[in-house]
C-alpha cells in the first residue's frame, strides 16, 4: 500500500515538474525603429510582444501593453528587423579546404565543421538558411541536431546531395579514371534523375538541388555550358514537385537558365550569364533568381590560399563582374530576386557583406533587406512563419545600430539576435 502511495506521489510530482517546465515565457521588446519589410517602411517606437517562440503582438509602444511579468528587452536605441535568410549556403563546407585539399575531408569532419558554421551564421543574424548541397547528408544531420536543441544554429532547409550529370559540376572530377569515382548525386537520363530525386527525399532532403550547367569551382567544365537537357530537368522538377519539394537549379549559362525556367524550377542559382530573354522569362514565369554577387571578392583575393584550382580562379575572373552587371539588369528588368551568397565558398558569418554589392548594383537598401527577409521566406515556402515581424510568426529578430534602410551594409554589424524567442546574442 505504501509503495502505491509512493508511486502516486512520484507521478504527481512528475506532473508538477512537467507543468513547470512547460511554462511559457513572455518577453517584450522595445524597438526604437522597426523595419516593416512587408510595407517597405521604418516605424518608430514599436513594441513586440513574444509568447514562447512566437510573436503575439506588434504595435506602437504608446498603444501596445507590456504584459504583466514580461521580461522587457530595451532596444530603443537600435533598429529591429526580422531575422535574415540566406537562400544559398553550404554550412558543412570549409572555405579554406578547396580543390584537391577537400579530398582529405571526410563526410563526418564536414558535418562537424557545419556545427561551427551554423553558430557563426546565427550570430551574424541569419536565423534561417537553405543549404543547397552537402556530402554524406551532413546538412540533414545538422538540421536535425539544431531542431532537437543539441546545438545552436539557424533554421535549415536542406538538399542532401546536389544532382547532376556524370563529369559535370556536381560530380567529383578530381581523381583519375583508375579510381572509378563518381559523385553520389550523379544521375543521367530522365528516369535515373527521377530516382535520384526520390533518394534525396527518402534521406531527408527538403529541397532538390540540380546542376543545369557547368560551374566555377569544379574541374573540367565551363560555367556557360549546359549539362542537363530540358527533358531531364523537366523530369527532376516534376518528380520533386510531386513529392512536395521545391527545386533550385545551379545555372550559369544563358541556355541552361532558359531551360531550367521552362522546366519549372522554383529558383535559378548564380544566373551569371543570364540574358534579356532569361530575365523576361524569369519575370513572366515568377521564377526566383538567387545571385551570389559578393563571393567574387574572396575567390580572387583568397582563392589560391584556400586551395582553389587555378582554372577555377580563371573562370571566376571571366564571370564575376559579368554576374554583377547582370544582377543590375535583372533588378531593372523586374525579376524576383532572393538573397543568397554561396556561403562556404567564403567564410561563414560574412553573409551580410553581400548587401553592399546588392545596393551598388541596382537595389535600394529596402529592396536588399526584403530580398533577405520576406522575399526569401516566400521562395522558401515559409512566408507564414519567418521573414517579417508579425503576430503568429516565429520570434526571429535582430537589431543593429543606425538605419539599415538607409545603408544596408550596417547589417554586417548585428548587435542582437533572437531565434524562436530565445536571445542567442546580445
Amino acid at each position: 500500500m505504501n509503495m502505491k502511495k509512493l508511486a502516486a506521489a512520484l507521478a504527481l510530482s512528475a506532473i508538477f515538474v512537467a507543468a513547470a517546465h512547460a511554462q511559457v515565457t513572455v518577453k517584450a521588446i522595445k524597438a526604437g525603429r522597426l523595419v516593416d519589410v512587408a510595407a517597405g517602411t521604418v516605424l518608430k517606437d514599436q513594441l513586440i510582444v513574444i509568447t514562447g517562440e512566437r510573436i503575439t503582438a506588434v504595435g506602437p509602444a504608446s498603444s501596445t501593453n507590456v504584459p504583466a511579468g514580461a521580461e522587457v528587452i530595451d532596444l530603443s536605441a537600435q533598429t529591429v528587423l526580422p531575422g535574415l535568410i540566406d537562400m544559398h549556403v553550404h554550412l558543412t563546407d570549409d572555405p579554406m579546404q578547396q580543390g584537391y585539399s577537400a579530398l582529405g575531408i571526410s563526410d563526418v569532419r564536414s558535418a562537424l565543421h557545419g556545427v561551427k558554421a551554423a553558430r557563426l551564421t546565427l550570430d551574424a543574424g541569419f536565423t534561417t538558411v537553405r543549404n543547397v548541397g552537402a556530402s554524406g547528408f551532413g546538412d540533414v544531420a545538422l538540421r536535425d541536431a539544431i531542431n532537437d536543441g543539441d546545438i545552436p544554429g539557424p533554421r535549415m532547409r536542406t538538399a542532401g546531395y546536389a544532382i547532376g550529370i556524370q563529369g559535370g559540376h556536381c560530380d567529383n572530377n578530381l581523381l583519375p579514371a583508375e579510381y572509378k569515382v563518381k559523385g553520389p548525386g550523379v544521375a543521367d537520363g530522365p528516369w535515373e534523375a527521377r530516382a535520384k530525386v526520390r533518394e534525396m527525399a527518402k534521406y531527408g532532403a527538403d529541397v532538390i538541388k540540380m546542376c543545369a550547367s557547368g560551374g566555377v569551382l569544379s574541374k573540367g567544365d565551363e560555367p556557360g555550358a549546359q549539362q542537363y537537357t530540358l527533358e531531364e530537368m523537366k523530369a527532376i522538377v516534376e518528380e520533386a514537385h510531386k513529392l512536395g519539394r521545391r527545386v533550385a537549379a545551379h545555372a550559369h549559362g544563358a541556355s541552361s537558365i532558359r531551360d531550367a525556367i521552362l522546366a519549372g524550377v522554383d529558383s535559378v542559382e548564380h544566373a551569371s550569364m543570364i540574358d534579356d530573354e532569361g530575365i523576361k522569362l524569369a519575370r513572366d514565369k515568377g521564377t526566383w533568381l538567387v545571385m551570389d554577387i559578393y563571393n567574387d571578392d574572396f575567390i580572387l583575393q583568397e582563392g589560391e590560399k584556400a586551395g582553389m584550382l587555378p582554372e577555377a580562379i580563371e573562370k571566376e575572373r571571366a564571370v564575376g563582374q559579368l554576374q554583377r552587371d547582370n544582377f543590375k539588369k535583372a533588378v531593372k528588368g523586374g525579376a524576383k530576386i532572393a538573397f543568397g551568397t554561396d556561403a562556404g565558398v567564403y567564410p561563414h558569418g560574412d553573409n551580410a557583406r553581400q548587401f553592399f554589392y546588392m545596393t551598388k548594383y541596382g537595389m535600394t537598401p529596402m529592396q536588399a533587406i526584403q530580398a533577405a527577409t520576406i522575399h526569401a521566406a516566400d521562395l522558401l515556402g515559409w512566408k507564414d512563419r519567418v521573414g517579417s515581424l508579425a503576430a503568429g510568426k516565429y520570434a526571429d529578430i535582430i537589431a543593429v545600430d543606425g538605419d539599415p534602410a538607409a545603408d544596408a551594409a550596417l547589417l554586417t554589424k548585428v548587435r542582437f539576435v533572437m531565434k524562436g524567442g530565445v536571445v542567442v546574442r546580445r
